[in-house]
C-alpha cells in the first residue's frame, strides 16, 4: 500500500496536469469562437462570440497564475523523479503558450467586431481552411497533453509550415485586391492581421507540442533537434486521434473542466 506522502505526491502532480488541461480546454474554447466569428463574419449566429471570448479572458489569465503557484509549490519540495521535473518545467511554459493563444483569440474577436463595421469586407477564400488547420493544431496538442503522446505531439510539428503556406497565400491574395481597389485596403489589412494571428496560434501550439515531447521523452526537439528519434516506436498505447481535428473535449471526460468552453 502507498503510503500517505507518496499519495500526496500522487495527487500533486495529478492535479497540475488537471490544472493544465483545464486552461487548455478554456483555451481552446475561446480560440474556436475566435475563429468561428472570423470565418463566418457576416452570420448572425456568430455576432454574439467576440462578447464571450472577451468573457473568458480573465477566466484564463486566472488559471495561468493558478498553475504557475501549483508547479512552484511542487518545486519547493524538493523530491520528485526526472519525470516529475520535466512536467513542471513543461507546465511552466506550456501554460505561457495557451495564454498568449487566449490572447491572440481576443485579438481576432477585436478584428472580427472592426470587419463587422466595415463595407465590403470579405473573407478571403483560404482563410476557413487555415483556420481549419489551427485548430486542428491546438485539438492535437491538448490531445497529446492528455494522453501524454508523442505521435500525435509530432504531427502538430509538421503541420506548422501548412499554416505558414496558407498565411503566404492569403496575404499575396489580399495584396492584389488591395492594389486593384483602395477601399479593400483597410478590411485587407484587418485580414492580414488576422492571418498573422493565426500564424502566432500556431507557432504556441508547436511549442506546447515541442514541451510534451520533452516531458514525456526528454527530448529537446526545439529548431529540428532530435526529430529523428521521434521515429522509433513509441511504447505508449496507440491513440485514435481521428476525432482530434474540431474540439477536444471528447477526449478525457474525466478532467474536472474549470468552465465549460464549449459553443450551445
Amino acid at each position: 500500500m502507498a503510503s500517505a506522502a507518496g499519495l500526496t505526491e500522487v495527487v500533486l502532480y495529478d492535479t497540475l496536469v488537471n490544472y493544465l488541461v483545464s486552461m487548455a480546454r478554456t483555451v481552446e474554447g475561446a480560440m474556436n469562437r475566435a475563429l468561428d466569428a472570423i470565418v463566418s463574419l457576416e452570420s448572425p449566429r456568430t455576432a454574439a462570440l467576440p462578447g464571450e471570448v472577451f468573457l473568458l479572458e480573465p477566466r484564463i489569465n486566472e488559471m495561468e497564475i493558478v498553475i504557475d503557484e501549483h508547479a512552484i509549490r511542487l518545486l519547493r519540495r524538493g523530491s520528485y523523479s526526472d519525470d516529475e521535473m520535466r512536467l513542471i518545467v513543461a507546465a511552466l511554459k506550456i501554460t505561457n503558450d495557451l495564454e498568449r493563444i487566449g490572447d491572440l483569440a481576443v485579438n481576432l474577436a477585436q478584428g472580427v467586431i472592426s470587419l463587422r463595421e466595415m463595407t465590403g469586407a470579405q473573407v478571403p477564400q483560404e482563410l476557413a481552411p487555415m483556420a481549419s488547420a489551427v485548430r486542428a493544431m491546438v485539438s492535437k496538442s491538448l490531445g497529446a497533453l492528455i494522453f501524454r503522446n508523442v505521435e500525435m505531439a509530432t504531427q502538430v510539428l509538421e503541420s506548422d509550415d501548412v499554416v505558414d503556406q496558407y498565411r503566404d497565400r492569403i496575404f499575396e491574395q489580399l495584396l492584389q485586391g488591395m492594389t486593384r481597389e483602395p477601399a479593400l485596403v483597410s478590411p485587407g489589412l484587418q485580414f492580414i492581421l488576422a492571418t498573422r494571428h493565426l500564424e502566432r496560434i500556431a507557432d504556441h501550439a508547436t511549442n506546447i507540442a515541442e514541451d510534451i515531447i520533452f516531458w514525456v521523452r526528454g527530448l529537446d526537439v526545439r529548431h529540428g533537434r532530435g526529430l529523428a528519434v521521434l521515429s522509433e516506436p513509441s511504447s505508449l498505447p496507440a491513440t485514435d486521434d481521428s476525432n482530434v481535428t474540431q474540439n477536444s473535449h471528447a477526449l478525457h471526460s474525466d478532467v474536472t473542466p474549470v468552465g465549460n468552453t464549449e459553443q450551445a
